[in-house]
């Protein structure tokens, strides 16, 4: 499984940006897609999560409301759509892949390169 994720860029805060990871190789129905973030100087931290087969999501707290996680089955596609973005948003995002929705970096196998999203006040 191979993944790439792009989408990220300079926005001021308040504005949205949409952030996508293309999975290409072998899926699985009962996969969990995940996006993760680090800022500098900081431990790579869960932001949100989607179940492959069933689409259930899971947030973090702090982009609960603001962000929203959804995935396109047929173009192999995880999507993160992030409204109000705040300066404490910006970090560098990185999708991965696991076999269940966890929080913990050591629970996902794959992971794509990271984009980086900078938000300005």
């Amino acid at each position: 499984v191979q993944l790439q994720a792009f989408g990220g860029g300079l926005v001021q805060a308040g504005g949205s940006l949409r952030l996508s990871c293309a999975a290409s190789g072998r899926t699985f129905s009962s996969a969990v897609m995940a996006w993760f973030r680090q800022a500098t100087g900081k431990e790579r931290e869960f932001v949100a999560a989607i179940r492959w087969g069933g689409g259930r999501v899971y947030y973090t707290d702090s982009v609960k409301g603001r962000f929203t996680i959804s995935r396109d089955k047929t173009e192999n596609t995880v999507y993160l759509q992030m409204n109000s973005l705040k300066p404490e948003d910006t970090a560098v995002y990185y999708c991965a892949k696991g076999l269940g929705a966890s929080t913990d970096t050591a629970d996902y196998d794959y992971w794509g390169q990271g984009t980086q999203v900078t938000v300005s006040s």
